[in-house]
């Protein structure tokens, strides 16, 4: 039998574990709330304890060694087995265990407000929300069910389409003292924020309002639609942004949306999970719950689609 007191630290053990599966301390560190630093160090530390490298490093680039493969195969084999227990128990005791994950803009600007309504139908089931700006692998991190915003092929998981979502201008409305712009033309003498990537450019929309104007350039970029609404709320500019998204914004009047032009994303809101996860009862209640949502969503807000 094994001696539990040579288990090396089970904090280290996790940290090693994300780091071999994501090939990097960064992006580890996310996962964990940790810093990358504090992943580096736990990691050196758990190398010392086993007297031989698990990754070679290079600078900032790091490759897991073949023993560190094998190790970690191990250890998430390991910590896979302990939560399915720990749900075993939890389920068993009366209390079921909902996990979904969750864009982050998603989570916090359209997911996490509704959630309590959830809750409070449903007791009994503890919600874990996870948002992450990363693809998970929802089996390998004991997700249940994800939402995602993206063109739906998801392989290996059942993907259904839940929501469209619409791009449109918005800014405060004592952005240039209250002088909004009247007409898609007069963008041109505005601060037009952006967010970086091909995903979020202003060329569709421009296209479609018929202005013949390139990206934005220079001034603010950001890689969070909250911070880009955020700027917009506090007269920075004009955002393109989702209705999902900036709904809530525009309801409490912090912001308001610009003309009546919107273009329909090519990327849409999917609940995904793997087929065999659709039984658990939690998982059926939740989707349940989260079309009627979406339903009360578009018809009480301004839908700017069909």
């Amino acid at each position: 039998m094994a001696d539990f007191r040579k288990l090396p630290n089970l904090a280290a053990l996790r940290a090693f574990e994300a780091a071999a599966r994501h090939d990097s301390f960064s992006r580890a560190a996310e996962e964990i709330h940790v810093t990358p630093g504090a992943i580096s160090h736990q990691i050196r530390a758990l190398e010392e304890e086993l007297g031989l490298p698990l990754f070679t490093r290079n600078g900032k680039r790091i490759a897991i060694t073949e023993a560190g493969l094998r190790f970690a195969a191990a250890i998430r084999n390991a910590l896979t087995e302990i939560a399915a227990a720990a749900e075993m128990l939890q389920e068993q005791g009366g209390r079921q265990r909902l996990v979904v994950s969750s864009p982050p803009s998603f989570a916090s600007r359209w997911l996490a407000p509704r959630l309590w309504k959830f809750i409070d139908r449903y007791p009994d089931i503890e919600v874990i929300l996870q948002s992450s700006s990363h693809l998970n692998d929802l089996a390998r991190d004991g997700i249940d069910v994800g939402v995602r915003f993206g063109l739906g092929n998801y392989p290996g998981l059942k993907a259904e389409l839940i929501m469209e979502d619409f791009y449109y201008p918005v800014a405060s409305p004592h952005y240039r003292q209250g002088r909004l712009p009247s007409s898609p033309q007069q963008l041109r003498d505005c601060v037009l924020l952006r967010m970086d990537g091909l995903q979020e450019s202003w060329l569709p929309w421009f296209k479609l309002a018929g202005l013949d104007l390139q990206d934005p350039a220079g001034g603010l970029v950001t890689q969070d639609s909250s911070l880009t609404l955020r700027a917009a709320a506090e007269g920075a500019g004009v955002a393109l942004t989702r209705h999902a998204i900036a709904s809530q914004e525009i309801a409490a009047g912090e912001l308001v949306r610009l003309f009546d032009i919107a273009w329909k994303s090519e990327r849409a809101y999917y609940f995904v999970c793997h087929a065999e996860t659709l039984g658990k009862p939690q998982v059926g209640h939740f989707r349940t719950w989260l079309l009627e949502e979406i339903a009360l969503f578009k018809s009480n807000e301004r839908w700017p689609g069909p």
